[in-house]
């Protein structure tokens, strides 16, 4: 099934024709800027947790890290409504680049990662003498997903071939 008649319906609703073409700064700036702050909290917050089990930032116990982590499930929920309405207001524009996907798999294996490392390490009482080998790794390679996926979103205003569907 092709799926430009989907992509042609939602940039035609009027949800969608507001968010690109409205001149308020309630529509495209702001949906910009909410996903910028929910990318803080929860990349930001991701990405002191790794580090801290990488042993950087000793002097904050692991179990005060875990108290972040109500941020970083904040981020992740302005996230998913704010890129579902950009989503909306380009859908030929995003779900025709395989970058977008590629920033969508590097955002759900660091999620997991999150939630493993929350599970494994953060929580734990008492504090672990020293993080097993493997957390560290997982730390390492959630900072490099959390890299990747901002980059691959950055590099999506540049790497489209359709801005519209009927482009």
């Amino acid at each position: 099934m092709n799926p430009d008649p989907i992509f042609f319906w939602i940039e035609r609703s009027a949800l969608s024709i507001w968010l690109r073409e409205s001149t308020s700064l309630l529509a495209f700036p702001f949906i910009l800027i909410l996903h910028a702050i929910g990318m803080g909290f929860l990349a930001g917050t991701a990405a002191a947790m790794g580090l801290r089990v990488l042993g950087l930032l000793r002097a904050i116990p692991l179990g005060a890290m875990a108290r972040f982590l109500p941020f970083a499930w904040v981020g992740f929920w302005i996230n998913a409504v704010s890129g579902v309405l950009l989503l909306i207001a380009y859908p030929g524009k995003a779900l025709t680049n395989p970058l977008f996907y590629f920033k969508l798999a590097c955002i759900a294996v660091a999620v997991a990662f999150l939630r493993m490392l929350t599970a494994g390490v953060l929580r734990k009482t008492p504090e672990p003498v020293a993080i097993p080998m493997k957390f560290r790794r997982m730390a390492g390679v959630s900072l490099a997903l959390w890299v990747t996926a901002i980059t691959s979103g950055r590099l999506l205003a540049y790497t489209y071939t359709r801005l519209l569907t009927d482009n």
